[in-house]
């Protein structure tokens, strides 16, 4: 059975995990994590989480990101432009409670919030067309050699053969608060050096019904975390 919890942790680094936390440090660096995200996600930059969200690792950093983004955004506060959050010290960076839609009660609830990321973290990858077939046939050449369960191996592929769909990865929204989770996961994913990056973001803050003073927000908690700035699309 498909532990999307525990795929999440091997993309992202969680704390019981090989990655410490780390994010995408590249395939060359000993980590799973590192292998697996760079492998799929085609990261051409190396970096990680910082500050405090490293503490949290995996799905948590996640929903602490996006969660600090979307109290600051309710509250009224001027979001750091991602240039200026980059170059700025981690924020504080709480995990988000238990109970939200951030952080499920269940482990129904987590597994299902997790899979939603691993989609539009996939998805987001295959954003600038870069995973033709080819690509995929190279990536699940060199999947067979990391240590994964057989089930959470088909889920990328799987992921990965699929159409890309926007609509599917913004569905799959239940709630405002997953939403951002959503654009938060597909912002860390990719590097957005190209314009079909940038424009799929722009769909997909479209299409998740995001208002653009949040989306400001996600984006300057991104840069602090990991000190890539992305400008949000006009």
């Amino acid at each position: 059975m498909l532990d999307a919890k525990r795929l999440m942790d091997q993309f992202l680094g969680g704390q019981g995990g090989q990655g410490g936390g780390d994010f995408l440090r590249g395939a060359g660096g000993g980590a799973l994590a590192g292998g697996l995200a760079a492998l799929v996600l085609g990261t051409k930059t190396g970096r990680k989480i910082g500050g405090e969200a490293l503490k949290l690792g995996g799905m948590a950093a996640v929903g602490a990101l996006a969660y600090k983004a979307y109290n600051d955004w309710q509250a009224g506060k001027k979001a750091a432009a991602p240039q200026e959050a980059a170059g700025q010290p981690s924020v504080p960076m709480l995990p988000a409670p238990g109970g939200t839609p951030f952080n499920p009660a269940t482990e129904i609830g987590q597994q299902n919030l997790a899979r939603h990321l691993l989609r539009a973290m996939i998805a987001a990858a295959k954003s600038d067309g870069h995973v033709d077939a080819r690509e995929q046939a190279r990536i699940f050449a060199e999947m067979d050699k990391l240590p994964l369960a057989v089930d959470d191996k088909a889920f990328v592929m799987d992921e990965l053969r699929a159409k890309l769909d926007i609509d599917a990865v913004a569905d799959a929204a239940a709630t405002p608060e997953e939403a951002a989770e959503i654009y938060a996961a597909s912002l860390l994913a990719i590097d957005v050096d190209s314009a079909a990056e940038r424009g799929y973001l722009a769909m997909l803050a479209a299409r998740l019904k995001l208002d653009d003073a949040l989306v400001a927000h996600l984006h300057g908690n991104v840069a602090a975390a990991t000190g890539k700035s992305v400008p949000v699309a006009a």
